[in-house]
């Protein structure tokens, strides 16, 4: 996208627009200057203003060498925003499902966004050393999975990858943080890079239609419950809470112990 010009900037969910000053379509007619991540937001830089994303659960980035032609429309589909640049191509925003909880900004600096201003450190920067996971995880008192999906603390991690991190550094979700020894803190730095460089290599070489299944495939533990480890063959359990679940294995995290959730104290009383 860098060096392409902004030929359209077309909103199909006024809902996702968080901000009105700048307009959308002030991004029309600036050049792409650069692309970067911050923690799972995505921000586009413009000239002097800047496009940034934030897909949520349910949001996507689907490209196109060649941009529909029609004109995005405000509607109960899953398109948010359309995107197209000079040269033809560009790329539509959805958001499947029914929470609705993708966002845009058009601002001057993605830190003017309270929430990209207080994220903490990229696990996949040069700074997240085992030292600085250290800091960290000491410094802080709650469980592994919280501090994993705490944006201000690590960011960028979500549900299904800190999951990952934990059966491959065989911790469990509920261990604290301050109770990790100098050996757990070393596998899990390892386990969240490597579980994270992992999936952005393997991302980069698949079409945008591919990236769903492939996920699913490369997990081992989450959304596997009721199926066998891949690492020791026992049975994956879940922990449900409101909105979210985590996924482990007994016998690789816990102990053999199964973990308390709402679905098992339920099964108990």
């Amino acid at each position: 996208m860098a060096g392409r010009r902004i030929d359209r900037c077309e909103l199909a969910s006024f809902a996702a627009l968080r901000t009105v000053a700048p307009p959308l379509d002030a991004l029309v007619g600036r050049t792409v200057v650069e692309v970067r991540r911050r923690g799972k937001y995505v921000c586009v830089g413009c000239d002097t203003l800047w496009l940034v994303l934030h897909l949520a659960r349910g949001g996507w980035v689907r490209w196109y060498d060649k941009v529909p032609a029609r004109a995005a429309r405000p509607g109960r589909g899953p398109l948010a925003l359309r995107v197209g640049l000079d040269d033809g191509s560009g790329f539509d925003v959805t958001e499947m499902g029914t929470e609705k909880r993708l966002a845009l900004w058009v601002v001057g600096s993605p830190d003017e966004i309270g929430a990209v201003a207080g994220l903490g450190i990229d696990p996949l920067g040069p700074e997240f050393t085992v030292d600085r996971l250290a800091t960290l995880m000491h410094d802080t008192s709650a469980t592994l999975k919280t501090a994993l999906t705490t944006q201000s603390l690590i960011a960028g991690v979500g549900n299904a990858y800190s999951d990952e991190a934990l059966h491959r550094a065989e911790l469990s979700p509920y261990k604290k943080t301050n109770r990790l020894d100098a050996g757990e803190v070393a596998r899990l730095h390892d386990a969240l890079v490597g579980v994270l460089s992992e999936a952005v290599a393997r991302s980069s070489d698949l079409e945008p239609s591919e990236l769903k299944g492939d996920k699913k495939r490369a997990l081992r533990v989450h959304g596997r419950t009721g199926e066998a480890c891949p690492a020791c063959g026992d049975t994956i359990r879940e922990v449900s809470f409101a909105t979210r679940s985590l996924q482990y294995c007994p016998t690789c995290q816990t102990g053999g112990r199964p973990l308390a959730g709402r679905r098992l104290s339920r099964l108990l009383k």
